[in-house]
């Protein structure tokens, strides 16, 4: 069978701040909210039963909520789960998502002995990145995520920064980027924050509109390009290079299916992807069903046909072999489930492909022909 990633939620969404755009205060009661924790059991059948495949790279991706309120010993009972029942020769990966503000040094020499890569949440500099992302008391997190951030460079761990573009932060893309590239940070992910708001059934206030996003990334393509595309690492830009190139994204957004990873709750409880995680998309329990008969399910493989029910403006845009249709989550957001409903981006992507598809070509021409690295 092919290869798939898990994406484990070993504490749901559960989470020491209290981010005004956070989507899982949206959350369905029944998936659980509150104090969420795997038990022992729930990650020992994980990790068994995933290593029993024997994929040569086997990918687990801890993400949360918030995953580091498990603990650093849970982490360390997953290293030991790992060696135990991982085989010789095969490739095991640890990648963990995080707010970052629980980071110290003995969190930070961990990640680094276990070669954890760590993604850090960092909306930008600290005006920017206070205005949504604050704790319990509703105080801005930017000091820890900071000092934390000094932490890992310190025991030279691994690290990305996602940033989550924003009503607030769109408007900056000079000043983030200024600002990574100050702090010597140079793999980025940025990420388009829009909701509904439950309460008027409108998009939220948070939420950044198409026309800030299309604005910030051909800003930000400039500013890459001019920097030396070799030298900055942004994900987006990256997986553009390579669909030039191979005629293969690096990321699931502009995929033609769905298909590449499985989440898996606290409670064992599976499901289709991280922005849908409800009822109607939950694929059984790790504890009842095989890893393996879960992720080639039906309901798996509907899923992941939704992603080519494309609307009748897709089918005739010129940009579609690259772009897909975007993101399932963000087609039609007013319409639940209308899967081949309109991007809510898509006068982003038209924008910014327009504008740099000319520099992408050539970047992967000359990748192709040796003259330069990626």
């Amino acid at each position: 069978m092919n290869p798939f990633t898990l994406l484990i939620k070993p504490s749901g969404s559960d989470c020491n701040l209290d981010c005004k755009y956070c989507f899982y205060k949206n959350r369905a009661p029944e998936i659980g909210r509150g104090k969420q924790r795997m038990s022992n059991e729930v990650l020992e059948c994980l990790i068994r039963d995933y290593l029993k495949l024997g994929f040569e790279n086997s990918s687990f991706s801890w993400q949360g909520g918030e995953p580091t309120l498990m603990g650093l010993d849970f982490y360390k009972k997953v290293v030991e789960l790992q060696k135990q029942y991982g085989k010789a020769g095969r490739h095991i990966s640890n990648a963990l998502q995080t707010n970052a503000v629980l980071l110290d040094d003995n969190w930070c020499s961990f990640l680094a002995e276990n070669k954890f890569l760590v993604g850090i949440s960092i909306d930008g500099p600290k005006e920017l990145h206070d205005y949504y992302r604050v704790n319990l008391s509703g105080n801005g997190s930017f000091d820890k995520v900071f000092s934390a951030i000094k932490l890992c460079k310190k025991h030279k761990v691994e690290f990305n920064v996602l940033v989550l573009l924003n009503r607030k932060n769109a408007d900056y893309p000079d000043e983030i980027l200024d600002f990574f590239l100050a702090n010597k940070i140079k793999f980025l992910q940025f990420i388009p924050c829009v909701e509904v708001d439950p309460q008027t059934g409108n998009i939220a206030d948070f939420s950044v509109t198409p026309e800030q996003y299309g604005n910030f990334f051909c800003r930000t393509f400039d500013r890459w390009y001019e920097y030396g595309p070799q030298k900055l690492s942004i994900r987006d830009f990256e997986s553009i290079v390579s669909w030039c190139i191979y005629g293969k994204h690096t990321i699931c957004t502009f995929n033609k299916k769905c298909s590449d990873y499985m989440v898996v709750e606290h409670s064992g409880d599976c499901f289709v992807c991280d922005f849908f995680v409800e009822p109607k998309w939950r694929l059984g329990n790790i504890l009842n069903t095989p890893i393996e008969k879960l992720f080639n399910s039906s309901k798996k493989k509907s899923f992941a046909r939704c992603k080519t029910k494309l609307s009748d403006k897709c089918l005739l845009c010129s940009y579609l072999d690259v772009c897909r249709g975007g993101c399932l989550k963000d087609r039609a957001p007013l319409e639940k489930d209308k899967y081949n409903g309109e991007n809510y981006f898509c006068k982003s992507y038209k924008q910014f492909f327009e504008y740099t598809m000319p520099k992408f070509m050539h970047i992967a021409a000359s990748i192709s022909s040796n003259r330069t690295q990626f």
